[in-house]
């Protein structure tokens, strides 16, 4: 019997959406203002995280439960790893380390795969739906924010082996609509959605202190100061 798990999370993680939009580095990033030094840092943070998730997931791939939402082209590790090369360099690798927040997220991701591994369904959740949704718009937001060119530095926005994101995105809801788990299962798992967005919360509210560094205290408390409601489809790690 479903329980309709991904209805579930889109309406029992609403309120976290909105506070996500409403961290300050979010709100500047989402008017166009995007500061390298911390755009390069949420990069390497992020590439933590995916690898974590993906390597439990590539672990968990014959779960009973799991496996049905195995779906290796939304991996984004490898397209992180293009973006760090962009950013730091070819020795990208030694330059890179994940800041304390980002150093929580991924030992929950461990934690779970080994003693509840369903519960990384709220984390595939929160993760690639945003990508796949305002990932797009924050896209086109960096580029012109950091006058990249095309391409560079934004690996991770692009799903070359997703043609179609809007039809993968409802295949991906159905078939998490159609989990069989139980109403306590669902339960935990939003639980477990709204705890991943207030990781990523802390994630981007590290970052503030290089982006007022660079962009001024006034600019930052204009561009932050007024709260906006939630758009459903923006903040990275949202829908």
């Amino acid at each position: 019997m479903s329980v309709n798990l991904a209805t579930q999370l889109r309406e029992g993680t609403k309120k976290s959406h909105t506070m996500a939009e409403n961290v300050g580095f979010i709100k500047c990033f989402l008017k166009g203002t995007v500061e390298k030094t911390s755009y390069r840092t949420l990069g390497a943070n992020l590439y933590f995280v995916y690898s974590a998730m993906e390597e439990e997931m590539e672990r968990h791939r014959n779960h009973p439960i799991l496996s049905r939402l195995y779906f290796p082209e939304l991996n984004r590790k490898q397209s992180l790893e293009k973006d760090l090369y962009y950013f730091y360099g070819p020795n990208w690798r030694e330059e890179v380390a994940p800041t304390e927040a980002a150093q929580a997220y991924v030992a929950r991701i461990r934690e779970i795969s080994n003693t509840e591994p369903e519960l990384i369904i709220a984390h595939l959740y929160t993760r690639y739906m945003g990508d796949l949704s305002g990932g797009q718009i924050l896209k086109a937001i960096a580029q012109r924010g950091m006058n990249l060119s095309e391409g560079e530095g934004i690996q991770f926005y692009e799903f070359k082996d997703i043609p179609d994101e809007k039809a993968f995105k409802a295949n991906y809801r159905q078939v998490m609509n159609d989990l069989p788990i139980d109403q306590a299962t669902a339960s935990r798992i939003v639980a477990e959605a709204n705890a991943a967005f207030g990781m990523n919360m802390k994630m981007f509210n590290e970052l503030e202190g290089n982006l007022i560094k660079a962009i001024g205290l006034m600019l930052f408390n204009s561009l932050t100061r007024k709260r906006t409601p939630g758009s459903t489809e923006l903040a990275p790690a949202a829908e």
